[in-house]
C-alpha cells in the first residue's frame, strides 16, 4: 500500500504541473488567446519559453525571476499559482485519498484558482470557466449520490444571487451569479451556507480596509469572484467541523 505522504508528494508535482496549464488560462482566457497554440512564451519580448525554462517551480528559482531572452521579470503570479495549487491538491488528497470526493474537491479548485485571478484582475468570471463548473459539478454528484441536493442547492444559491443582483441593480454581476451555482452543485447544502459567509465576511472585512487605507472610495466596485473562491475552499475543508461545533 503506498503511504499518504508518498501519494501527496506525487499530487504535489502533477498539481504544479496544473498550475503551470492555469497561468495559460489565466493570462489567455480572458485576452480571448488559444490556450494551446502558439507555446508559451515572455509576454514582454515574445520569444518562445524553452522545455527547461518552463518546469513548473523550478524554472522561476534557476531564472532568478527572470525571462532567459529579454532578462524582463517574470511576474510572481507564476509560481504562486503553481505552488498554490500543488498544495491545495496535495493537502485533499491527504484529507480524502484515492476517492470520489477527491475528484470533485480538485476539479473545484482547478475552476476556482484561475477565476480568482482572472476576476481579481480583469473584474470578469469567465462563462468558460462558469458553465463547464457548474455542468461537471452536477454530472459529479451522480456518483456521489446527491445529484438533487447538488442541483437544488446549486439553484438555489444562483437564485440568491439574482435577486441580490436585482435588489442593488447592478452590484452583484452575472459571473458572481453563475459561480454561486457552481459552488452550490459541489458543496451542496448546508457547506454553501459556510461558503457564502465565509465570502461576504472577507469581502466585507477587505472592503473596510481598503476604504479605510483610502485605495478604494465607497463607490468603487470590489470584485466578489475571489471572495467566492476563498469561501469554496474554506467550507470545502472546514464546513463540516463548523457545523457540528455551531449546532453543538
Amino acid at each position: 500500500m503506498i503511504s499518504p505522504w508518498v501519494g501527496a508528494a506525487v499530487v504535489f508535482v502533477v498539481g504544479a504541473a496544473f498550475g503551470s496549464f492555469l497561468n495559460v488560462v489565466i493570462y489567455r482566457l480572458p485576452r480571448r488567446q488559444s490556450l494551446v497554440a502558439p507555446r508559451s512564451r515572455c509576454p514582454h519580448c515574445h520569444a518562445p519559453i524553452a522545455a527547461r525554462d518552463n518546469i513548473p517551480l523550478v524554472s522561476f528559482v534557476l531564472l532568478r525571476g527572470r525571462c532567459r531572452a529579454c532578462r524582463r521579470p517574470i511576474s510572481r503570479r507564476y509560481p504562486l499559482v503553481e505552488a498554490l495549487t500543488a498544495v491545495l491538491l496535495a493537502v485533499l488528497w491527504l484529507r480524502e485519498g484515492l476517492s470520489l470526493d477527491f475528484a470533485a474537491a480538485a476539479v473545484l479548485v482547478l475552476i476556482l484558482i484561475p477565476i480568482f485571478f482572472i476576476d481579481l484582475e480583469h473584474r470578469i468570471v469567465p462563462n468558460a470557466l462558469s458553465y463547464p463548473g457548474i455542468l461537471l459539478g452536477l454530472l459529479l454528484a451522480v456518483p456521489q449520490g446527491r445529484f438533487p441536493d447538488a442541483l437544488l442547492t446549486g439553484a438555489g444559491a444562483g437564485a440568491l444571487f439574482l435577486l441580490i443582483a436585482l435588489v442593488s441593480r447592478g452590484g452583484m454581476g452575472g459571473g458572481d451569479i453563475k459561480l454561486a451555482v457552481v459552488m452550490g452543485a459541489f458543496l451542496g447544502w448546508p457547506a454553501i451556507t459556510v461558503a457564502l459567509l465565509a465570502a461576504f465576511t472577507t469581502g466585507a472585512i477587505v472592503g473596510v480596509l481598503l476604504i479605510a487605507t483610502g485605495r478604494r472610495a465607497r463607490k468603487d466596485a470590489i470584485p466578489f469572484g475571489p471572495f467566492l473562491a476563498v469561501g469554496a475552499v474554506a467550507a470545502w475543508f472546514g464546513a463540516s467541523a463548523l457545523i457540528a461545533w455551531y449546532l453543538g
